[in-house]
Order: structure tokens, then sequence, then C-alpha cells
């Protein structure tokens, strides 16, 4: 499963958690030891997955989804739709290649100003800005930049418009837009992102412009700086060097 496309691997270790619950309850198995073996097995699919986050999405689904199950038995069939729909606006599938909505800690860039100090008006890009959690934490730490986010989700990009009014919000592909206006881009991906995103900002940032990448460094790129924080993340500073 780790050869499939995410999230492909947690549909089918979710499908297959379902389906030996209801074959163990089809057999008489009480529901009790059903669930057991059910979550043992979703439990035990999750660690073929990589990184830690994936592992826990992986074996949380199967008891969540019954636990849901469990207590809305009463809705018709028809409002399951509705999580789904909203899920599909949320992450949709062109996504599925790049990180998942994972917040950016706060207080996770406190130090990176005297690291990689810039001038007032810079412009800095959240590239994949989520719900702005990464854009408030750029705020606090570069008051006088010109904040600026891209979101591919056309739910997630109208509801950050909204929480973060100051800053400009994009609705694209942050892979097709061009990173060369800005002085300092802003990433938290995933660790197969990663050489994309440096090669990206090999081709367009400036010379001497930063990129700054939450918890995942770029292997064989020596990095300025890297910065330990709470919760077993890092912060990892990055300088553009001269363009041969």
């Amino acid at each position: 499963m780790p050869l499939l496309r995410w999230p492909v691997p947690a549909l089918l270790s979710w499908g297959l958690a379902w389906g030996l619950f209801l074959a163990l309850r089809s057999a008489g198995l009480e529901a009790l030891s059903a669930f057991v073996m059910a979550a043992a097995l979703g439990l035990a699919l999750a660690f073929l997955q990589l990184p830690r986050w994936r592992r826990l999405m992986v074996a949380a689904g199967f008891p969540l989804s019954l636990l849901i199950s469990a207590r809305s038995l009463d809705l018709p069939a028809w409002a399951w739709l509705i999580p789904l729909l909203l899920l599909a606006l949320a992450y949709p599938r062109r996504s599925w290649g790049d990180a998942p909505l994972f917040p950016t800690p706060k207080n996770a860039l406190q130090g990176l100003a005297e690291l990689a100090p810039l001038p007032p008006q810079a412009r800095i890009l959240d590239a994949g800005c989520g719900l702005g959690h990464g854009l408030r934490e750029l705020r606090r730490i570069y008051p006088q930049a010109s904040i600026e986010g891209i979101e591919w989700s056309l739910l997630l990009a109208g509801a950050v418009r909204l929480l973060c009014p100051w800053a400009r919000i994009r609705r694209g592909d942050m892979w097709a837009q061009d990173w060369q206006p800005f002085q300092m881009v802003y990433v938290f991906q995933r660790p197969e992102s990663m050489e994309r995103v440096w090669a990206k900002a090999c081709q367009q940032l400036a010379p001497g412009a930063w990129l700054v990448s939450l918890d995942f460094e770029i292997q064989g790129q020596g990095a300025l700086a890297s910065i330990d924080l709470p919760r077993a993340h890092r912060l990892w500073v990055y300088r553009m060097p001269a363009r041969a």
C-alpha cells in the first residue's frame, strides 16, 4: 500500500477494517470483539504508512466512522453526502499529492526575523495557506511585510479570505504560481514534496531570497539554520544562492 497514491491507502485500509467488522458480525461474533479485531487490523495497516500523520489517519478512520455511524442511524441516506461534499471542497483531488490540512503551530516562526531579516513591505508567500495559521504567524513576525497566500481548495481559500482580511489570498495552484516576486516563501508540505519545492525555488526565487520550511528538511541542501520547536517541530531556513 505505500506504493499507492495517497489517500488510496487510507481508503483501502478503512474498507478492509469495515469488511472484517461486518464479516465477523455476520458470523455471529459479538460487537465488541468484532470492533477490537477490526480496529487491530486498521492499526496494523497504519504502520505501513509514513509519515506519522498518515498512520494516525489510517488507525483512527475505522473507530471514528463506526462511532459516527452508531450515533447517526436515524439520518437519511443522503445526509452522508454532505460530509463527502465538504471533504471534496476542502481537499480536492488535485491536492492529494500535497500536504494535508495541518495548521502551523502558534509561535512556530518565533526567532525567524533575526535569522531572515526582511525590509518593510517585502512580499512573503505562504504556499498552500490552508486556513491561514501560517499567514497569522508570518504577520506576527513580519508586521510590516506584505503577506500573501495561495490555496487550491475553493472552500479553504474562501474561508481564509474571511479569517485573514489583511492578507492577499489567491485561489490557485502553488506549483503553477510564479515565486519570483517574493522575498520569502514559507511551506509546510510533506517530505515527498521538498525536492520539488527546492527545484521551483532555485528556478524562480531571486538570489538572497528566503525559503522557510516547517518540519521537513530539503535533503542534500545545507540549511542556513534550523530551529528546534516545541512538540518535536523544527523550522528549516534556506537562503537562495546565486544562480550559476
